[in-house]
């Protein structure tokens, strides 16, 4: 069969899994704790897909290093807290992965998440199986580098232009143009549709199963 695609490259947070409002209020409640200006639900959404770093860095900047770890380390303990309702993929997901590795597609996450935040998502989640490969931004740059899809790229031997990148925001596909691969957005997710398309994706889709319309 022909495949426009050979390695499709998703996004986790807000495009595989439903955990936007999860962030939001775990970011919100880190900040009040931390007694740090508590940002907006929106200025929120804005930086969900960024490594820690930058996400802290565009919501809080000045903070020193203590602070920052300080802040960090909250958050995590916060994300992780066992009484929260668990976080569940979008409807549809686990049909679309399945289908996509059943047509020979290889199938790669990149996140802002950390490795053992990933890895967390992937347990909870039962989806790792379908993933060939990952790349979290504490193992490389953060988004819009296009460094994790070309890393990924070159590990599966695909030319950038055989990959397509799958996100909610639109440094995710930002990160994909500057790799040389085309994209597609999720309005579904952290991003508005606008904004998406201010990285020119070949399209945004509005259900998971959408993406088989155009792979």
């Amino acid at each position: 069969m022909s495949r426009a695609y050979d390695l499709i490259i998703f996004d986790w947070d807000g495009t595989l899994m439903d955990s936007v409002g999860r962030i939001v209020h775990c970011w919100q409640q880190a900040a009040r704790l931390e007694s740090l200006p508590v940002a907006s639900e929106e200025e929120v959404r804005g930086i969900i897909g960024l490594s820690m770093a930058e996400a802290i860095n565009n919501l809080v900047p000045g903070l020193d290093g203590d602070r920052q770890q300080r802040f960090r380390e909250r958050y995590r303990v916060l994300y992780s807290d066992p009484n929260l309702p668990p976080t569940p993929v979008f409807e549809g997901v686990d049909t679309l992965l399945e289908s996509l590795r059943g047509s020979g597609h290889k199938l790669a996450v990149a996140t802002g998440k950390a490795r053992h935040g990933l890895e967390r998502a992937f347990a909870h989640s039962g989806l790792k199986h379908h993933f060939v490969d990952s790349r979290t931004a504490c193992e490389t740059a953060s988004k819009p580098d296009p460094q994790m899809v070309l890393e990924l790229c070159q590990a599966h031997q695909v030319a950038p232009q055989r990959a397509l990148m799958v996100g909610d925001a639109w440094f995710d596909l930002e990160m994909g143009r500057r790799a040389g691969s085309d994209s597609i957005g999720v309005s579904y997710g952290a991003g508005s549709e606008a904004h998406l398309m201010t990285a020119r994706p070949r399209a945004v889709i509005h259900h998971p199963l959408e993406l088989l319309d155009w792979v």
